[in-house]
C-alpha cells in the first residue's frame, strides 16, 4: 500500500506509516510497472479491436503512464535535467535538484523526450513486441529498485535515502533480482532476439545511469532515480522501435 501510495495515482487505504513497514516497500514498486504495461496492452488491444486511429493511440498510450504515476517520475527527471544541463559544482547541482522551481532546459528535455517517447511508440507495432515493451515498465522498476539499495546516495537526507536506509537490502535487493529475472523471462519468452534487444537496452540505461549521477553528483538522489525509470523506459522503446522497423 505504502509503494502505490507513493508511486502511482491509484488509490489505496491509507494509514499511519512505521519504520517497520518501509522495510519491504521497494520489494512492490515493480509492480505498478505491471499496472501501467498491463493498462497499456490493454489499451492497444482496444485500439485493435475497435480501429481507433494510430495518433489516438499512441498519445494515449503514452499519456497511461503519467496518468497512472501523476507524473512522479517525469518531475525527477525535469530537476535533473536542470541540474545537469547547469554545468555547476556539484554542490549547486544538489542545490538545485532541491529547488522546487523548473528551468528552461527541464521544460526543452522533457518536449524532446516526450516527441522521442512517441514516435518510437509509434512503430510498435508487432503484438509480441507491445508485449515486451510493457514488461519493461517492470523491468525497469526492478532496476530502479535495485539502484536505490545498491548505489552510494548523493546525500544524507530525503526520500531516496530514507528509503534506502529504512530497507532490508538483503532481502529487498533478491527480491527485485528475482522479479527481475522473472520479467526478463517473460520477455525473452515473446521474442528471443527482439527480448535480448529490449533487456539489453535497459541494462546499458542502468550503467549510464550509474556512471551519470557519480560523475555529476557523487551519486543518486530520489529525482534521478525517476529520472532512470524515464530514460530506461525510453531507451527500450526506441530498441523496440529500431527492431519494428527492421522487421
Amino acid at each position: 500500500m505504502i509503494a502505490f501510495s507513493i508511486y502511482s495515482k491509484i488509490p489505496v487505504p491509507q494509514f499511519e506509516w512505521k519504520e517497520e513497514d518501509m522495510k519491504y516497500m521497494l520489494c512492490f514498486f515493480p509492480w505498478i510497472g505491471a499496472v501501467i504495461g498491463g493498462c497499456v496492452y490493454l489499451w492497444s488491444c482496444l485500439c485493435s479491436i475497435f480501429d481507433v486511429g494510430e495518433i489516438c493511440h499512441v498519445l494515449i498510450g503514452a499519456a497511461i503512464p503519467l496518468v497512472i504515476t501523476g507524473g512522479f517520475h517525469a518531475d525527477g527527471f525535469m530537476d535533473t535535467m536542470d541540474a545537469f544541463h547547469s554545468y555547476k559544482p556539484r554542490e549547486k547541482k544538489l542545490e538545485i535538484l532541491k529547488d522546487s522551481h523548473i528551468g528552461a532546459f527541464a521544460v526543452i528535455m522533457l518536449a524532446m523526450y516526450g516527441i522521442i517517447y512517441i514516435g518510437a511508440f509509434s512503430e510498435v507495432a508487432d503484438r509480441n513486441l507491445i508485449k515486451i515493451v510493457c514488461g519493461g515498465f517492470f523491468l525497469a522498476r526492478c532496476l530502479s529498485g535495485i539502484s536505490v539499495v545498491t548505489f552510494p546516495a548523493a546525500k544524507k537526507d530525503g526520500m531516496l535515502y530514507l528509503f534506502a536506509s529504512s530497507s532490508q537490502k538483503t532481502i529487498v535487493k533478491w527480491s527485485l533480482y528475482l522479479q527481475g529475472i522473472a520479467c526478463i523471462c517473460f520477455m525473452l519468452w515473446q521474442s528471443l532476439y527482439a527480448g535480448i534487444l529490449v533487456v539489453a537496452a535497459a541494462f546499458l540505461a542502468f550503467l549510464y545511469y550509474y556512471y551519470r549521477t557519480k560523475k555529476e553528483l557523487g551519486g543518486i538522489t530520489g529525482d534521478t532515480a525517476g529520472y532512470f525509470v524515464l530514460i530506461c523506459e525510453a531507451s527500450m522503446m526506441i530498441v523496440a522501435a529500431g527492431i519494428s522497423v527492421l522487421i
